[in-house]
């Protein structure tokens, strides 16, 4: 699904990304509903980016990427944790493109995910390639999701990539 957002670019450089886990839900500027074999997952676009609630029996998870004001955590590289019964793993990486190459990447990734059944993506006012999008599946017991943050002012893509499967108890 496609949408063009309604509000300011709020998070206007990659370096001003956080990240987050546990945050209440946040005022949304669009939502995606979800039911992946059992888990239920909201995908949700922020005025500041993105959040990701995912709920399954009596456990939830909450992933919020965004400029979070007084937010001490920056977006990291990678981390691996467990969150209730669950093991969480998230990895983030940015890239710097040319101007001809953002646009490519911006158009393709927009494609892929505008028309994906478990796809989100808002573009903001000012730019066609100033979006946020987020890709939702479910594989091997797991749920997986992606997200892209771009600034073409500064030809950044911020990508992130998102993991949480049930942890298996050793023999």
């Amino acid at each position: 699904m496609l949408t063009t957002l309604t509000t300011s670019y709020t998070d206007t450089r990659a370096a001003d990304l956080a990240w987050a886990l546990g945050r209440e839900p946040l005022p949304a500027l669009a939502t995606l509903d979800l039911e992946l074999s059992g888990t239920r997952l909201q995908l949700r676009l922020l005025g500041a980016s993105h959040q990701v609630l995912l709920e399954e029996e009596q456990s939830s998870c909450s992933e919020t990427v965004a400029c979070i004001p007084g937010s001490s955590t920056p977006l990291p590289l990678g981390v691996a944790k467990r969150v209730g019964d669950w093991e969480y793993e998230f990895a983030a990486r940015v890239e710097v493109l040319s101007p001809d190459r953002f646009a490519s990447r911006a158009q393709e990734l927009l494609a892929l995910v505008s028309d994906h059944p478990h796809g989100l993506a808002g573009v903001f006012p000012g730019s066609p390639h100033a979006f946020t999008a987020l890709l939702a599946q479910r594989v091997d017991g797991y749920v997986h999701w992606r997200t892209w943050h771009a600034y073409p002012q500064d030809g950044q893509l911020v990508a992130t990539r998102t993991r949480v499967g049930v942890r298996v108890p050793v023999g």
